[in-house]
Order: C-alpha cells, then sequence, then structure tokens
C-alpha cells in the first residue's frame, strides 16, 4: 500500500496544496514552524479520520476560512481508492471512500494503516494510562474492527452507569434494577475487550522485545506488562464489591477502563529512572512493533510516519532505525526534518533513494 497524492485545501497553515508522492522516502524539510508536521497529520486524517496532534477537528481549519478538505490517492492491494475528509465549521465531518460517504467512521479504521513516531508520542510514558490505553487500542483497532464497535459500546454504557451513580448521590435513592442492568451492559463489553487486550498483548511484548534489543544492541533490561484488575477477579464482582465506593465517587472505579501498560527498565519504573535515550529507545520499539504487528495481520506494509526523528535521536539509534529501512522492512516513508543535507547523508549511507520536498510557510515545491 503507499500513497500516490494528497491535495490540501484550507488545513491549518496551508491554503492550496497538491503533492505527488514517491513509493519509497519521502522527506518534508524546512524551518520549525514551516508546516512539515501539518502534511504528516493530514496524511493521518486520511487514514485514521482524525488529526494526531489535536483531536478537535475545528481547529484543523485555516484561520479565518470556513472549511478544510484534504483529499488522497492510494495505491491499494493494486487498486486505486480516492479517500476524502472534509469539515465545514460547526457541521459533521464528511468523510468518504471513493465518493461514497460511510455511515460511520469506525468502518475506515485499519484499511489504511499507519504507524507515526513523534516527540509527541513522550506522553506515553510520561502521561497517565489513558495515553497508554489509547496506544493500545489503536493498534488493535487497526487489526480488529469488532474491536473499535465494542469499545465505544462500553463507553456508552460506562456514561449511562456514572449517570445513574451521580443521580443516587443526588436524590439517595435508586433502581436496583436498572444497576444490575447496566453492570450486565459493562461485563458483557468489558469481557470481549479485556479478552482481545490480553491476547493482542501475548503476541505484541515478543516483538517490542525484539525491536528494543535491536536499537541498543542489547544492553539494557527492559520490560512491558500489561495491567487489568480483570486478571485477578472476575468483573461482575469487581463492580459488586466496589458498589459503595462508586456511590461516593459517582463514579465507575473498576473495569477496563483502568487498565494501563507498566514500563519498567531495570525493574524500575521507565518514568522515573530511565534516561531521555532510553525513553527514545523505549518508544521507538513500541512504534517499531506496532509496525510488526499490522503488517503480519494487514498482510501487507503500513504507512510509515517519522516526524523530527533525527534531530531528537543519537547517531547510534538513528543508524539502527535506518539498517531497519534499508533490509527493505518499510514500505513507504514519510519524514520530516529541517535539515536537506541531514537526510541526504542518512539515506545516501544506507544506500536507499528520497524524494524532497522543502516546506516554506505552507507551499511545499520538490527540492
Amino acid at each position: 500500500m503507499w500513497l500516490k497524492n494528497i491535495t490540501l485545501l484550507n488545513f491549518k497553515n496551508y491554503t492550496d496544496a497538491n503533492i505527488s508522492f514517491s513509493k519509497t522516502v519521502n522527506a518534508f524539510v524546512g524551518n520549525n514552524g514551516a508546516g512539515k508536521t501539518n502534511l504528516l497529520d493530514a496524511i493521518h486524517y486520511l487514514c485514521l479520520c482524525k488529526g494526531y496532534f489535536n483531536p478537535i477537528d475545528s481547529q484543523q481549519i485555516k484561520t479565518s476560512e470556513d472549511l478544510f478538505l484534504i483529499q488522497g490517492d492510494f495505491d491499494r492491494k493494486e487498486k486505486n481508492e480516492k479517500i476524502t475528509c472534509g469539515l465545514k465549521r460547526n457541521q459533521k465531518k464528511q468523510f468518504k471512500r471513493n465518493k461514497k460517504e460511510y455511515d460511520k467512521l469506525a468502518s475506515h479504521i485499519g484499511l489504511f494503516p499507519l504507524v507515526m513516531i513523534s516527540p509527541y508520542d513522550t506522553n506515553i510514558i510520561m502521561d497517565g494510562s489513558e495515553e497508554r490505553r489509547r496506544f493500545m487500542d489503536n493498534v488493535i483497532s487497526q487489526t480488529d474492527s469488532h474491536y473499535l464497535d465494542e469499545l465505544i459500546l462500553y463507553n456508552k454504557h460506562l456514561l449511562n452507569r456514572n449517570a445513574l451513580l451521580k443521580q443516587i448521590a443526588v436524590t439517595r435513592s435508586y433502581d436496583p434494577m436498572l444497576l444490575e442492568i447496566y453492570n450486565e451492559q459493562l461485563v458483557q463489553s468489558g469481557i470481549k475487550i479485556f479478552a482481545k487486550r490480553q491476547q493482542f498483548m501475548l503476541e505484541f511484548i515478543p516483538l517490542f522485545d525484539k525491536h528494543y534489543q535491536f536499537i541498543t544492541d542489547d544492553h539494557e533490561q527492559v520490560s512491558l506488562q500489561y495491567l487489568s484488575q480483570l486478571k485477578d477477579t472476575a468483573f461482575e464482582h469487581l463492580l459488586a464489591q466496589s458498589i459503595e465506593k462508586d456511590k461516593v465517587l459517582e463514579r465507575t472505579t473498576t473495569g477496563i477502563h483502568k487498565d494501563d501498560l507498566v514500563f519498567t527498565i531495570t525493574e524500575m519504573p521507565l518514568k522515573k529512572f530511565g534516561s531521555q535515550g532510553q525513553q527514545k529507545s523505549f518508544l521507538i520499539a513500541l512504534k517499531l512493533a506496532q509496525y510488526a504487528y499490522l503488517q503480519k495481520y494487514k498482510g501487507f506494509k503500513p504507512l510509515l510516519l517519522l516526524d523530527d526523528i533525527f534531530d531528537k535521536l543519537d547517531d547510534n539509534r538513528v543508524r539502527k532505525l535506518m539498517e531497519m529501512v534499508s533490509d527493505q522492512d518499510f514500505g513507504q516513508i514519510f519524514i520530516t526534518d529541517t535539515g536537506k543535507e541531514r537526510v541526504l547523508a542518512v539515506f545516501s549511507k544506507i544506500n536507499v533513494p528520497v524524494t524532497l520536498f522543502e516546506v516554506n510557510n505552507g507551499s511545499v515545491n520538490h527540492a
């Protein structure tokens, strides 16, 4: 699979842009703030129906304009696929595949798999468990459409149960039968999600270990572990045990929405005891494992987006990453960097052709 071209209209700092890409490596070079990362975000929109850095669609519309439009042509399984994403202010986002609008955006997820590696990814390590669940859910959703449907359903049931708990706090009374119904709905969705997450991690952890060892020459001992309350106790029992606490806090305190991934280095928390270099290696290994997992289940190579990666890595990690690229492990790659000469030097060392685009204040030209 590869993206042949992209057209932008009033997207972020772009008034109008039309770019054709090569099948291999495409690099956007230019100064900070020129709009390089915005191009990666536009590609992310086409593949996953949303931006990578900002979940609020209306904030992607160029200032003082009324709409944005992104359109791209993919070669997917030797078939041309035209994807269009558009949004008018105060209206619903429109998403089309071959001019036919989706009934639900979830139907698009996974058709055009993508992996992004960005400095922004440090939030997976440094922020709360929600970011780590989001990472896990993003990977599974691109390989299992039913998983995303179940996740949406679970969150709906969770909102209902939390609303009831708030009502109990106000009225001091409730219908036990209604609570039982909400519990059953939550359990039915929750145990399905838990089973899929557990199976995913069984396959994902060995892929992660392999990539981390390669990047670091096996110099460090790290671990990745899936943490869930459902591992030790049945979900319905967890809900029964926590009901009094839930009433006091007015929210559901147990369930798969509390799951987490635990990152450690030499058996200590990576967040506190890992150096910046070790944290970067961990994140890159996570994302490369994601790429390998997607490729295995999709049967073709996802797009790989590397945002400002060379500037944030030491020479050894850049060399290791590029070794993988030169071994043809990857398909089409998009890179942003401030240094044209650096990009040329990196890829000349591994004898991989690169197509350069110079980005300057919302305009893109072949270098």
